[in-house]
């Protein structure tokens, strides 16, 4: 039987570009997993991705998973953008290089074996699972790990 699990996920960057953490909130029945991590010289959407590879790469099994988000970069660029990216040889729509297409591609990768549902909350609006994945992006920053390719 195929599990069913929450990920919440966040990223954080002080400066843009600057150091950066991201973090995540893993749910399965009464299983809870958080885990966070830090890269030194980042942006906010790397960040962000990288919350959701991570949290997606801590799966052992092939999953239906609701994954949360506060970022529309990331959402709209699973659900509307990256098809799109991916005919154009990596090119955006003003057929410029994709940005973080080596984060995009360790995604699509990750995402493979499962069932995934994108969904967005507003940030900082009181969502607990989302605060939480931000205070732990948030904490990785202020702890400077651990230590993050990313």
């Amino acid at each position: 039987m195929i599990k069913q699990v929450q990920l919440y996920t966040d990223g954080a960057c002080k400066g843009n570009p600057g150091p950066g953490g991201w973090g995540y909130v893993l749910r399965c029945q009464d299983h809870t997993k958080q885990a966070y991590g830090y890269a030194a010289n980042t942006t906010n959407n790397r960040m962000e991705l990288m919350a959701a590879i991570e949290g997606l790469a801590a799966l052992k099994h092939a999953c239906h998973v609701d994954l949360t988000t506060d970022s529309q970069y990331l959402r709209r660029g699973m659900m509307e953008w990256i098809d799109g990216w991916q005919k154009k040889n990596w090119k955006n729509s003003q057929g410029k290089p994709v940005k973080n297409q080596d984060l995009w591609l360790k995604l699509l990768a990750v995402i493979k074996p499962h069932d995934i549902k994108w969904h967005w909350v507003k940030g900082h609006s009181g969502h607990p699972e989302n605060e939480i994945a931000d205070a732990l992006a948030n904490q990785a920053i202020e702890e400077k790990g651990p230590i993050s390719h990313g």
